[in-house]
């Protein structure tokens, strides 16, 4: 067995883990969908912005006539601006219309995420238009759809293809920004890869001036990973992985052969540690755990890993650039099982659409503090999500033991398949 530590090194051509246990870990989600359509550098504040936009004048050229004043002014006067949010939906935030753009329709597609294109025949060739920049109320930016020949007045062109993002949720969480990154990256594979000049989520235009802006070809999503089907996640994940292995100097294609000098399959297995919050009491004791009972499988080498050393390169680590069919447990201090609900299955779900098998989770029995009022479960949870974690020895080796055997037994059959 191999132990092996690792900080802030970042090392390419370098494997994959089969088994990862999570304790904490961050992704740049916007950074990889970057990677993946090759975007401009800064795609998100407002001077690419408007160095990729069109004068009124040019844009009267660009339909290759002289607009009668009087017909543009009519036209203009057609636009109406209607709130960006609407509030009566905030319970069904993503459901039907959603409360974003509410009186658009979506264009639906079998096994893909629901999404609004513009310009469209629905929209009568109408682009989309948005202004506004206040930043806490949604309802008091504004949205139109405004023929090319009547654009509000002032407005700033976006040529090309831009992808819209909702605010719904951020890309800083890192299931919110997967899950908002999935159908783009979808909807890419499905029209022949056809890569945006940018990408907007929405809170960076409310933080920019008024505007209008328009937006000469737009792709709206605004249900995440909405009716997307499991197939077609498993697609999106295998993309991604590939493009930031391909980033990152790491032969796209997977790993080397992977046997040890005795010709035993290799295993590795990944601490994923964090500090602070949410952190072993004892890393030590955690450690040496995983690393006597991958020390009794041949093959098998143990990996500690700081998740706040990484960097994107560095966090290959992460279930979504391992390897199908990968591993994963996780680690929850008191208090998640019963009062996170479904937040604390975002690893679940993850792993069910990267094609990874998540294994089990244990949530730590003991606490150092007990909630004052049982009863006031918000209080209570805020008191012991960010506790730090003791660990049951006999739970966490029988959970080793079992998936390293499953692993071995598995790499095992494959190993006499291919030689075959």
């Amino acid at each position: 067995m191999e132990v092996k530590s690792r900080a802030k090194a970042f090392t390419k051509n370098k494997s994959f883990s089969h088994l990862t246990i999570l304790i904490s870990i961050g992704l740049f989600s916007l950074f990889l969908i970057l990677i993946l359509f090759h975007a401009q550098a800064s795609p998100f504040g407002f001077t690419s912005l408007s160095t990729s936009s069109a004068s009124w004048d040019f844009f009267k050229k660009w339909r290759g006539t002289e607009m009668d004043a009087n017909l543009s002014s009519k036209l203009q006067d057609l636009v109406t601006f209607l709130p960006l949010k609407d509030i009566r939906f905030a319970k069904t935030a993503v459901e039907g219309n959603t409360w974003f753009m509410n009186s658009l329709i979506d264009t639906y597609e079998e096994n893909e995420s629901q999404y609004l294109y513009l310009p469209s025949e629905a929209s009568k060739g109408r682009l989309l238009c948005l202004k506004g920049n206040d930043k806490r109320d949604g309802t008091k930016n504004s949205y139109a759809l405004a023929w090319p020949e009547g654009l509000p007045n002032s407005t700033t062109l976006l040529k090309g293809l831009t992808f819209v993002s909702d605010t719904f949720c951020d890309y800083k969480n890192l299931w919110h920004g997967l899950t908002a990154m999935f159908p783009f990256v979808g909807w890419s594979m499905k029209k022949g890869c056809s890569k945006p000049s940018r990408l907007v989520p929405v809170e960076v235009l409310e933080k920019g001036d008024d505007g209008p802006y328009c937006f000469e070809k737009a792709v709206v999503m605004r249900h995440n990973v909405g009716k997307i089907g499991k197939h077609r996640k498993l697609q999106v994940s295998d993309l991604l992985r590939c493009k930031a292995r391909e980033f990152c100097g790491i032969n796209p294609a997977g790993r080397r052969k992977e046997v040890n000098v005795r010709g035993q399959p290799s295993i590795r297995l990944t601490l994923l540690m964090t500090r602070g919050s949410r952190s072993f009491k004892d890393p030590t004791a955690g450690i040496n755990v995983f690393s006597r009972q991958c020390a009794m499988v041949d093959g098998c080498m143990l990996e500690v890993v700081q998740s706040e050393d990484l960097n994107f390169c560095d966090q290959l680590t992460n279930m979504l650039f391992m390897n199908g069919n990968s591993s994963i447990m996780e680690f929850f201090s008191r208090g998640w099982l019963k009062l996170a609900r479904v937040g604390q299955n975002v690893y679940h779900w993850m792993a069910d659409q990267s094609g990874m098998k998540h294994r089990c989770a244990w949530w730590d029995p003991h606490t150092d503090k007990e909630c004052p009022d049982p009863t006031k479960q918000l209080e209570c949870f805020l008191l012991y999500k960010d506790s730090q974690l003791g660990h049951t020895e006999t739970y966490f080796a029988e959970w080793a033991r079992t998936v390293l055997k499953q692993v071995r037994t598995s790499k095992q059959e494959q190993t006499i398949q291919s030689s075959q």
